[in-house]
């Protein structure tokens, strides 16, 4: 996959990339990255030499039809780990243990903190859950990483592309043997996740938003659900005005015809 894909999206995107030299050559580590696009998990990989595991949501691999085969095939192909977010505790403690796998086995292990990708090109602040466990349960390096510009390249919804740079920033490997046997404490776990985050943050010169980006994704579906209520009120209320008007208007033609009409009558 990397030969038929990795060569390719290199040659046509050209990607730019810093801090190369911070991936181990061997053994395990978590990569955690920011999240502008659904673009981000192939450019990673693509300018890696080490495969990288993502996890990736059960629908890519379930969806019926030709393209939903197509789909599971190629997410198959490069190795990424479907998981049933129907339920959110369940999912993630299988994103946990995913994780924990992938590591065991001394591979790298990718991972987006903040659960989605970003609605407006901020970063959000990391969930404490799946990176900050599987580092802590292994003993795995976090190494940060900064994507630049993707989001431009396919902004969500879009399908096609566009041809431009994008920008990969790969920080220092972090260590957090200092919190080993503390995965189940939720403070540790918020740490080293502020920890992560504060890292990504320096390496992408995003504006940095503390709250969950779910939480803002709701927060901007609520408004445009309440925009399109107010504007199909307005609508239905000019509608109203607008027939009212019409109206009166045939109320007072009618009523000047029958005025016309009664004055030819009582005429000399």
């Amino acid at each position: 996959m990397k030969v038929a894909i990795g060569g390719p999206l290199k040659l046509a995107f050209r990607p730019w990339v810093e801090g190369l030299e911070n991936i181990p050559a061997e053994g395990p580590a978590v990569l955690a990255s920011n999240h502008l696009s659904f673009s981000d998990s192939f450019f990673l990989p693509a300018v890696l030499d080490r495969k990288v595991t993502f996890i990736a949501k059960a629908e890519y691999f379930t969806t019926p039809g030709v393209k939903g085969r197509l789909t599971a095939a190629f997410f198959k192909g490069v190795g990424q780990l479907p998981v049933d977010r129907s339920g959110a505790r369940g999912a993630g403690e299988a994103a946990i243990r995913s994780g924990i796998e992938v590591l065991e086995r001394g591979e790298l292990f990718g991972i987006y903190p903040e659960g989605t990708r970003s609605p407006d090109g901020r970063l959000y602040r990391g969930k404490p859950g799946g990176l900050a466990r599987v580092a802590l349960a292994t003993g795995a390096p976090v190494i940060p990483v900064a994507m630049i510009d993707t989001e431009k390249i396919q902004p969500p919804g879009q399908v096609m592309p566009k041809l431009m740079r994008p920008g990969i920033r790969i920080g220092r490997p972090l260590d957090f043997s200092r919190y080993q046997g503390m995965e189940h404490d939720r403070f540790v776990l918020r740490a080293v996740t502020d920890e992560v985050m504060y890292e990504i943050m320096k390496l992408s010169g995003q504006e940095y938003v503390d709250m969950y980006a779910t939480a803002m994704k709701r927060q901007l579906s609520e408004a445009a659900k309440a925009e399109k209520e107010a504007e199909r009120a307005a609508k239905a209320a000019l509608a109203r005005a607008e027939k009212e008007q019409a109206e009166k208007l045939k109320a007072a033609m009618e009523q000047a015809d029958r005025q016309q009409r009664n004055g030819r009558r009582s005429g000399p």
